[in-house]
């Protein structure tokens, strides 16, 4: 008897992508059978899952750019629904698992109709549009906050957010010790980089020379701002280090005391399961505002502070910063409260709602509708 399949449904975002991919690591370690369902734009697994059978179908987005934009999203969903049908007679699965963006619609709402077992994982704090089309038909939705805006009626189970390995195992750490300097990464992404770039130098010139001198300073920042920013730190005297990405992420949160970064689902979550405090500017443009979402949660959990960027300034940024300098036992305990929120075995707790989920024996494929 062949071990049960478990497909997995998912856009090709990394924030969908990758607590699929820790899924399906952990469901293979389990003994279960693992397949991924996405569109021509999501990637696969790769090398360190090549046991998971990809399969992309047609799918579309439905919001935004017009009525032509629409249709042809329609379109696109409504041949991704018949071509999930079809892979379902043809695979099977026990349970069909989707983790947001409209790729993973088609497969679910085909699951559903056909009676198969499903469940949806949100990586926000509020529920995202392709899941909120599905969730009320779902057996639960895992939800990577502890309070999920939108879910109605819907079981919700509190799984987290599944992150790198080398991020949750510092959690298990104790937070740096603070002593001369205060370690501060700047995380600024597609989406941040630039905001920060004017924001974080202007902030510290607003600092007394003897406090600036104590911060220790990484900051992401685009290409064309390097120079510029670098330019603004010399002359303060500063010595940082700035990098369009940073490759050792995990090594840099290991000795930071404090992340100034945007509140993507993904960030909160290694912040989370770290336990590092930070401030926090949502990405304004966000759908449904979900950053805000998340970083209204990571503040009100006491692990952090939100600064929306409509209203952020150097200067409230400089007092923040000049008041940890002065009272740095507040980050300690800032850290300890984003540790308690943090799910470092979040793709575990995963699994487990997989296997609670799925009914013990497999739906006829015969009685998938052709």
């Amino acid at each position: 008897m062949s071990a049960a399949l478990v497909l997995l449904a998912s856009g090709g975002t990394g924030g969908h992508m990758f607590p699929a991919e820790a899924l399906a690591s952990a469901l293979l370690a389990r003994g279960y059978r693992v397949g991924l369902v996405t569109d021509k734009r999501g990637r696969g697994f790769g090398e360190p899952l090549p046991g998971v059978e990809v399969h992309r179908i047609s799918a579309g987005g439905l919001a935004g750019r017009g009525l032509v934009h629409r249709a042809q999203g329609v379109l696109s969903l409504s041949l991704g629904f018949l071509q999930a049908r079809a892979l379902l007679r043809r695979l099977a699965p026990r349970i069909a698992v989707g983790f947001g963006g409209y790729a993973c619609v088609p497969t679910i709402l085909a699951a559903q109709r056909a009676g198969i077992a499903t469940m949806l994982h949100e990586q926000n704090a509020v529920l995202g549009r392709a899941n909120r089309l599905l969730a009320a038909r779902t057996r639960a939705v895992a939800t990577s906050f502890l309070e999920t805006r939108s879910l109605g009626r819907t079981l919700a189970r509190f799984t987290g957010n599944p992150v790198r390995a080398e991020i949750a195992a510092l959690g298990g750490r104790p937070y740096p010790v603070l002593g001369d300097r205060l370690h501060v990464l700047v995380l600024g992404g597609s989406q941040g980089a630039a905001i920060f770039a004017r924001l974080i130098p202007a902030a510290l010139e607003l600092l007394a020379t003897g406090l600036r001198a104590r911060i220790a300073l990484a900051q992401q920042c685009r290409p064309e701002d390097l120079e510029q920013v670098r330019a603004r730190y010399t002359a303060q005297h500063l010595t940082v280090e700035l990098a369009p990405f940073f490759e050792d992420m995990a090594e840099r949160l290991a000795r930071t005391h404090l992340v100034i970064s945007r509140s993507g689902a993904s960030t909160v979550a290694e912040l989370t399961a770290a336990g590092r405090p930070a401030i926090l500017l949502p990405y304004p443009y966000a759908t449904d505002d979900h950053q805000t979402a998340n970083a209204a949660s990571f503040s009100a959990a006491g692990a952090g502070w939100l600064m929306p960027e409509a209203t952020v300034t150097p200067q409230m940024i400089a007092e923040r910063l000049n008041s940890l300098l002065i009272h740095p036992a507040g980050l300690s305990q800032r850290a300890a409260a984003a540790r308690q929120v943090g799910r470092r075995d979040a793709a575990d707790r995963l699994a487990d709602l997989v296997a609670e989920l799925a009914p013990a024996n497999g739906i006829d494929p015969a009685k998938v509708a052709a």
